[in-house]
């Protein structure tokens, strides 16, 4: 079976980047009917932030990307695993126990640096015969290079050493990547990594490769930065004789001017996304085409037919470009899409809504005050342009917010005050005949168009200043639709105090 993983460090929310490779694992697994798991890698203590995991998981859980494992592999709970593993290594020859100071890896990285030569450890534990013990060590030579149980290993980490892996020296290490194809790495450009720290926490590169296995993981999807982890794991696996999985590696995600991905290109975590008022539905539609492509024009795809048509050959090698245009547009479609699916569920008649889809929006609506939602403001959200529910939200609760303006501005450029004044009091008159049950568009356009036509009167006399008394401002939505999103009996409230406001 595929089983595929994700891997977050909780040092903090989930952002797009982390998003797109839990996704794009999570679409892989599904295509070829596998499993999805979620692994916690919190081994790197100074970074941790509280209350990351929890976050962590509301954010999968809420862009739907379900994790096939109920219980969570946390790196943290499995230290003694770890400790065994690079025991193992230990005795077998593959790792040795290093115990140069931080001061010594400094001065020799200095050197290196001022030399022009690349930087790493220059392998001097790696000769049994060159290690040195400090003199406050009680462990004889022997114990330092040979410890035989994990507790051994431990009192040896406590005097400050760590376990180094030994990486080939010469010759090539070559691995066929899933998206970028042959990959070669230099041997002799390889030091010998830290795979067990003092404080007897493994670095990412021995518990990865652990969990990896022991996870059954047959493929591992992961950002572009790990790419030159992935032969010190290909030796790993070697050394503990394990079969390695395939590895894929995603290409950067770049802002519109080229530059690594911030917040100033709109990027933020997924739950600063959810709390602007994008819908899952539409983030994920935006991150999954963030480097993939479906190989034809659609840009609209349900997490179901991302499943069905997601492809590892169809990932881009080239960066991804990540525009919140696009990503705002994406999610205009959704919501355009979502509250059209609910007119046609509703009964204008009766006003009543009805279906899933208006309690989803209700839902969805509900996160940003707006507690019920009647048949007219459905119809006013319908004309579109929203690109965020909170936008949305915002135009119901300014609606239902009484307006308060200058009585000047109820006054088109081309009318005046008596003008103005008569086709208010004529529109009171007109729309208070009309009943509850046919105050709709239709009905409300042909009242005021004969206003207009019996009186003498222009369009500017009737349809502006009632749009303003509706809303308080000179450019909004038409006042029919106003005045059915409002319904009559506020309708007529504000007509009227529209009229008190004209001197």
């Amino acid at each position: 079976m595929i089983r595929t993983r994700f891997a977050p460090s909780p040092t903090g929310e989930l952002h797009i980047g982390g998003v797109r490779t839990a996704l794009f694992a999570y679409l892989f697994a599904k295509s070829k009917g596998g499993e999805f798991l979620l692994r916690i890698e919190d081994t790197d203590r100074e970074r941790l932030v509280g209350g990351s995991i929890e976050r962590i998981i509301e954010s999968l859980d809420w862009l739907g990307i379900k994790r096939d494992n109920k219980k969570l592999v946390i790196q943290s709970e499995r230290l003694e695993e770890y400790k065994r593993a690079a025991l193992e290594l230990v005795k077998n020859g593959k790792a040795y126990i290093c115990t140069c100071s931080k001061k010594r890896l400094e001065e020799l990285r200095k050197k290196q640096e001022a030399e022009k030569r690349p930087t790493g450890y220059d392998s001097r534990c790696r000769n049994k015969s060159e290690i040195l013990i400090s003199k406050s060590e009680t462990n004889s030579k022997l114990e330092i290079q040979n410890p035989k149980t994990v507790a051994e290993l431990d009192s040896i980490l406590k005097t400050g050493a760590v376990v180094r892996m030994k990486m080939p020296q010469e010759g090539a290490i070559k691995f066929t990547d899933l998206i970028r194809g042959e990959v070669e790495f230099d041997s002799a450009l390889l030091d010998d990594q830290i795979i067990l720290k003092s404080d007897g926490y493994p670095t990412y590169h021995l518990a990865s490769v652990v969990d990896d296995h022991e996870m059954n993981i047959t493929h591992v999807i992961r950002a572009e930065e790990w790419l030159s982890s992935t032969p010190k794991h290909l030796v790993l696996y070697e050394m503990f004789g394990w079969k390695a999985p395939e590895f894929a590696h995603l290409s950067m995600i770049l802002g519109t001017d080229k530059k690594k991905l911030s917040k100033r290109h709109g990027a933020t975590s997924v739950i600063d996304y959810r709390d602007k008022g994008y819908l899952p539905e539409s983030l994920v539609n935006f991150i999954a085409f963030l480097g993939w492509n479906p190989k034809d024009e659609r840009e609209i795809f349900s997490i179901e037919e991302l499943i069905k048509e997601f492809k590892l050959e169809n990932i881009n090698k080239a960066p991804a470009i990540f525009n919140v245009e696009k990503l705002d547009s994406i999610n205009q479609q959704y919501l355009q899409n979502q509250i059209s699916k609910i007119k046609v569920q509703n009964d204008p008649a009766s006003q009543k809504q009805s279906g899933a889809g208006a309690e989803k929006i209700k839902n969805y609506l509900s996160q940003f005050e707006v507690k019920e939602l009647s048949f007219g403001e459905l119809e006013l959200l319908g004309r579109g342009g929203y690109s965020t529910l909170r936008k949305m939200a915002q135009e119901i609760l300014n609606l239902r917010k009484m307006p308060e303006y200058d009585g000047k501005i109820l006054i088109f450029k081309k009318s005046t005050s008596e003008n103005t004044k008569k086709g208010l009091k004529l529109t009171i008159e007109a729309l208070d005949q009309i009943d509850e049950k046919d105050w709709n568009n239709q009905e409300l356009q042909m009242r005021l168009g004969l206003i207009v036509e019996k009186n003498d009167l222009t369009n500017g006399d009737i349809f502006w200043p009632v749009r303003v008394a509706l809303s308080g401002k000179e450019k909004s939505p038409s006042p029919v639709e106003l005045a059915v999103a409002l319904g009559k009996d506020e309708s007529l409230k504000r007509i009227e105090k529209a009229i008190k406001a004209l001197k």
